[in-house]
């Protein structure tokens, strides 16, 4: 298998990307990991670290058509998914179609919409299609969500049920950037300009053949095996309340293939899987009330108990 595709594709998109955000190449890769296994991202971190600008460079990175919704309290789902309204010149009922009718859509804040606009949103991550009244309407590929997400204790959020946060391939986090780096951001023009300006990379054409081809990535019985030993723990342990899907083990596989490919090789290492285990994971376990220890925390200390396969020749 040629890998040299995947390096390529990632190095355009990571480079056009950055000129936008400084600092973050790491999250703009785990964000073409998604891109390629056909998954939904969820970025969540404090207002103003630039979550909003990352998405929107992506989204004109591939130049696919684009939506962005700002999720409110008072957001129905039918602003969403489109209505049907009666059109009075033509004496019949006509589908107007809502936000969620685009290759990329920007879920903006999503948790501060209520749990019933929330659920508009699990058929089409889930199935790529929307039903309004009985029909059903496919989604063009690539379609994909990107969400945001403050956290729990901003004023006026709903927290995402364990059936939507499972049906999101990643949730990734940006941090705050370097003092040199923030001192560049502050001395360029403004962000919003260098979105607009940025050209489109990557087409719909060279991604499709990305998808048909990381599947060949090679995974040893000793790599799944270590695999479904991370799993087991974060599915069968007594500080969890819930623990890892089926759907969770199926991401973590594919995205340890395709990070594997993105750094130029046609087989996966066992720190693929640890890298992306702490990306894909976390969101898919509940711990219990009295434990003192974050997600990511849990999966990081599950991650160091678990047995590494070694090298065999």
């Amino acid at each position: 298998m040629d890998t040299r595709a995947f390096v390529d594709f990632k190095r355009r998109l990571t480079d056009n990307c950055s000129r936008v955000i400084v600092g973050k190449d790491d999250v703009i890769e785990q964000i073409i990991v998604c891109l390629i296994a056909g998954g939904h991202v969820l970025l969540e971190d404090v207002p103003g670290t630039g979550k909003t600008m990352l998405l929107r460079a992506f989204a004109k990175s591939i130049g696919s058509s684009f939506k962005r919704i700002q999720f409110t309290p008072d957001l129905m789902p039918s602003d969403l998914t489109g209505i049907n309204f009666y059109n009075q010149k033509a004496g019949e009922f006509v589908f107007r179609p809502g936000p969620l009718f685009a290759n990329m859509i920007l879920a903006d804040e999503l948790n501060r919409a209520t749990p019933r606009s929330q659920s508009a949103l699990l058929e089409v991550m889930e199935e790529k299609q929307i039903s309004v009244d009985g029909v059903s309407y496919r989604m063009e590929e690539p379609y994909m969500v990107m969400a945001t997400q403050n956290p729990l204790e901003s004023y006026g959020t709903f927290p995402l049920p364990e059936a939507q946060l499972d049906r999101f391939f990643m949730r990734l986090r940006l941090g705050y950037m370097s003092r040199e780096q923030e001192i560049s951001v502050m001395r360029r023009a403004d962000s919003r300009v260098l979105v607009e300006e940025l050209p489109q990379v990557v087409t719909a054409e060279e991604l499709a053949a990305l998808r048909e081809a990381y599947p060949q990535v090679r995974v040893s019985d000793d790599v799944a095996g270590y695999m479904m030993d991370i799993v087991s723990r974060a599915r069968f342990n007594d500080m969890l309340v819930n623990g890892v899907s089926t759907r969770g083990s199926l991401a973590l596989y594919r995205a340890s293939q395709i990070v594997a490919a993105l750094n130029g090789r046609d087989y996966v290492i066992p720190e693929d899987v640890k890298r992306e285990a702490l990306a894909v994971l976390p969101h898919r376990v509940s711990l219990v009330n009295n434990i003192h220890l974050d997600n990511e925390r849990f999966i990081a200390n599950l991650l160091e108990k678990v047995e590494v396969p070694l090298e065999t020749i």
